[in-house]
């Protein structure tokens, strides 16, 4: 019998939850708990951390947990890591749901950089206005540039103070549209935008506002995870685990 772990968080993630639960699968979907009120989805939901690989291995078993699919955002290295080596010494067969990542069109001004800290050098030292779309994990490696203003943009209400002098949090839930995040842009008087290339269409609108708007874009490249099967759709995810269970895997 067919028994599948979805690793999700992902917009991606929510469409096969979906395909799954309407083709009657049997599957478990995981969050890692990031936020206060993930969003329901229609098969049986966990939250929260496996314990590193080992724990995710015995969760495996425990589960018996014959397929897993890595719907996760591509940023959630740690997870993604952990889910190829645990699914290899569990012989579990695991396919990564990844979205493509984000490409420049003429008139924008990115400039791509490899990491958090790089980032943050990429900033001017002082009088910038910064949209900081990055989530709230890394949001005080930018205390070491404290004479600009940022905007975060953040799923949750922060329960602790900002550890920014000068931050103001905006309480929203994607997807955005370009009409919404230009005037957002505007309102607060930005002047540079910080991101994750996280891909996807409902999170780009920001990229698309900044190029009408003349603004720079200081784009956080992925980070790196070892190798895995890749697959760009929901509905190839619906296939490889059809013919993997035809195939006995």
């Amino acid at each position: 019998m067919t028994r599948i772990l979805l690793l999700g968080g992902t917009t991606e993630a929510t469409m096969l939850a979906r395909l799954l639960a309407e083709a009657g699968m049997d599957a478990i979907f995981s969050y890692a708990g990031r936020t206060d009120k993930p969003m329901a989805q229609p098969l049986p939901t966990r939250v929260g951390g496996f314990g590193g690989v080992a724990g995710l291995v015995d969760y495996l078993k425990a589960e018996g947990i014959t397929h897993a699919v890595d719907a996760t955002h591509p940023f959630a290295a740690q997870m993604s890591t952990n889910a190829v080596h645990a699914c290899a010494e569990a012989g579990v067969p695991l396919v990564g749901l990844e979205r493509s990542g984000w490409r420049a069109a003429e008139g924008d001004r990115w400039t791509h950089v490899v990491d958090m800290e790089s980032a943050v050098a990429a900033l001017p030292d002082s009088g910038a206005r910064v949209f900081l779309a990055i989530g709230k994990q890394h949001v005080a490696d930018f205390a070491g540039k404290p004479a600009n203003f940022y905007l975060l943009r953040l799923v949750d209400p922060p329960k602790d103070p900002l550890p920014l002098p000068d931050a103001e949090a905006v309480i929203a839930r994607g997807p955005f549209d370009v009409a919404g995040d230009r005037a957002l842009m505007e309102r607060h008087r930005i002047t540079h935008i910080v991101a994750k290339n996280g891909g996807g269409a409902g999170a780009r609108a920001k990229l698309d506002a900044a190029r009408e708007l003349g603004l720079p874009v200081i784009l956080i490249n992925r980070p790196h995870v070892p190798p895995r099967r890749i697959l760009t759709s929901a509905s190839a995810v619906m296939e490889w685990l059809d013919h993997s269970a035809d195939l006995g895997v």
